[in-house]
């Protein structure tokens, strides 16, 4: 989740001759002092809180109006899924930053949804950034992947099941093949290294053509994908939540199946590729 939040221009003050990397640590600097001796807020009471982390990344973002934030964080080294930013037009120094920042917005000065706080000097007045950086992901070793999908695959085609508007008889277990794996792979990287999401890459080939460049002759053939999964028993859910992915796993035209998965270096976002198929 991104934000910005915008305070009303201050007025004009001096220049502040502080080198700029100075000067956003001041003004970070003034925060943690505010949040370890806070006194009040709004009014009313307030109560220490703990120091913001000060990564270098959160004082390096390019940002501006229009930014996406979340995007501005990744190309500054700091990819986060919960950041908000708040803007001081017109101001001077950290000092001057400091004392607008308690005025509007000293609730999110003590913020605690957030690890780590950044400051940015601009042309046009100040931005603190907030963010917290991406949690650790928490997967399996590929060969343990690959266990964990064809046990759950083989368990859903054990049974009749209902894909949308169609059901499906019981279908003989699959097998694992590493061809087929090879071309999952080979698409779960694509579509991780350039972030998108598709059965057709950049160059137009498809998981037949995938699947015959990794050396298998197939009689049948298909495929299904997912994103922003982080494990085997969510991604199999997933498809079998939908009819078209359902109807994939539940047909007993095929045999063997590859599977893979990729993680995108800026986001961490992982990208799933299964293919099933029925040698020639």
């Amino acid at each position: 989740m991104t934000r910005f939040r915008h305070l009303l221009p201050a007025a004009m003050l001096a220049a502040c001759s502080l080198p700029a990397w100075a000067a956003h640590n001041d003004l970070v600097a003034l925060i943690n002092d505010y949040r370890a001796a806070p006194g009040a807020c709004g009014g009313k009471p307030a109560h220490a809180v703990a120091a913001f982390d000060t990564p270098p990344a959160l004082s390096r973002v390019a940002i501006g109006t229009g930014t996406f934030l979340e995007l501005a964080l990744e190309k500054a080294g700091y990819p986060s899924d919960h950041a908000d930013a708040m803007f001081i037009g017109e101001t001077g120094d950290a000092a001057a930053a400091m004392a607008t920042l308690r005025e509007h917005y000293c609730d999110r000065l003590l913020a605690t949804d957030f690890a780590a706080a950044g400051a940015v000097r601009s042309r046009d007045g100040w931005y603190v950034v907030l963010a917290n950086p991406l949690p650790p992901r928490q997967l399996p070793a590929p060969g343990n992947v690959a266990d964990l999908v064809l046990a759950a695959v083989n368990a859903a085609r054990a049974e009749p099941r209902q894909c949308g508007d169609r059901r499906y008889a019981a279908a003989p277990p699959l097998q694992l093949n590493r061809a087929l794996d090879a071309a999952a792979q080979v698409h779960s990287e694509d579509m991780a290294r350039l972030r998108y999401f598709s059965h057709q890459q950049q160059d137009g080939s498809v998981v037949g053509d995938r699947a015959r460049h990794a050396g298998y002759t197939w009689r049948s053939i298909g495929e299904n994908i997912a994103s922003g999964l982080d494990s085997a028993r969510a991604a199999v859910d997933g498809w079998l939540d939908s009819p078209g992915h359902c109807a994939n796993i539940m047909n007993a035209g095929f045999a063997e199946m590859g599977i893979a998965y990729a993680i995108n270096p800026e986001r961490g976002t992982v990208y799933w590729t299964q293919v099933l198929g029925k040698a020639l």
